[in-house]
């Protein structure tokens, strides 16, 4: 008995911050949740909340694109990671430069990494699209057509990976180099060494990247409402009215929808409803991750 108390008495301070920060918000969440309020005002209204849910199709279109974003997105920033990783760790002569090149983009701030992508890809100024046509190659409207748009928040992506290069890049650095001396001996390649040896050993970052992947993804906003902005041409000057997910609502994301609701239309007990089904998904997609990553290990 005293050593469970010593024990609840070490953990207070975490348990405290978890009721604080974890359990008193999302229960108050859930309580807004079947409210209709809007910072001054509570009025009980059941369900209605959630039954509008179901009808609103500017959010399931939100949940569309953001769905896109972590099927396409988060597997080509991952696999574009370990390929730069790769590449860089493989380099004898430079490779603290190239480093330094491809890691800089990750440092950049948000707004202004987006603000200068959606500049570059500008089909009337953009260098990029004058490239392109140097080459013969049509270049596209990159955050002006629905057809491109998501397309260029995932070059985005792809751009500042250098965050997930230099988690690959400890990874890659610690596999037993014996491993790959033995394999080579035995008559192994290149990629069976990448198969066989690589991969299996790098299985528990790969499962971090994806995971930390796929919740940012999730959580999309910045970027594509920055580029969204700049793409309209709308300002916050007064009597201008911003409707995110320029084009045609190509780039809404959930985050942006929530943000919407919540804090534009005041509308917060929508709101609410919007961010448990966000913890939700966010949920499930971590879970079904980790059963894979488990299913993995034992397998092998």
């Amino acid at each position: 008995m005293r050593g469970n108390l010593r024990a609840l008495l070490y953990l207070s301070p975490w348990l405290a911050g978890f009721a604080i920060f974890f359990v008193y918000p999302l229960v108050s969440t859930a309580y807004f949740s079947f409210q209709r309020y809007d910072l001054f005002t509570l009025e009980p209204v059941g369900l209605l909340n959630w039954e509008y849910f179901f009808k609103d199709q500017a959010a399931w279109t939100a949940i569309r694109n953001t769905l896109w974003l972590v099927v396409v997105m988060v597997p080509l920033r991952v696999l574009f990671g370990l390929g730069v990783a790769q590449l860089v760790t493989r380099l004898k002569a430079g490779a603290g430069v190239y480093r330094t090149i491809f890691y800089l983009p990750a440092l950049v701030p948000l707004v202004a990494g987006t603000l200068g992508f959606v500049f570059l890809l500008n089909p009337g100024t953009g260098p990029v699209d004058a490239i392109l046509s140097a080459v013969g190659l049509p270049g596209p409207d990159w955050f002006g057509d629905p057809a491109w748009s998501k397309w260029g928040l995932t070059l985005l992506g792809l751009w500042s990976v250098g965050d997930l290069m230099v988690i690959f890049m400890a990874a890659l650095l610690d596999v037993p180099k014996q491993l790959y001396e033995a394999a080579a001996i035995d008559g192994a390649d290149g990629w069976r060494q990448f198969t066989s040896i690589t991969l299996p050993v790098i299985r528990p970052v790969l499962m971090f990247a994806l995971v930390t992947g796929v919740i940012q993804t999730l959580q999309y906003f910045t970027q594509a409402e920055v580029a969204a902005r700049v793409a309209s041409g709308a300002t916050d000057s007064a009597g201008s009215v911003f409707t995110p997910g320029y084009p045609d609502q190509s780039t809404l994301t959930f985050p942006q929808w929530l943000f919407q609701q919540g804090f534009r239309d005041y509308a917060m007990g929508y709101a609410c409803v919007l961010a448990l089904v966000l913890f939700a998904v966010s949920m499930a997609f971590t879970l079904v991750l980790l059963r894979q990553f488990r299913f993995a290990e034992e397998e092998s």
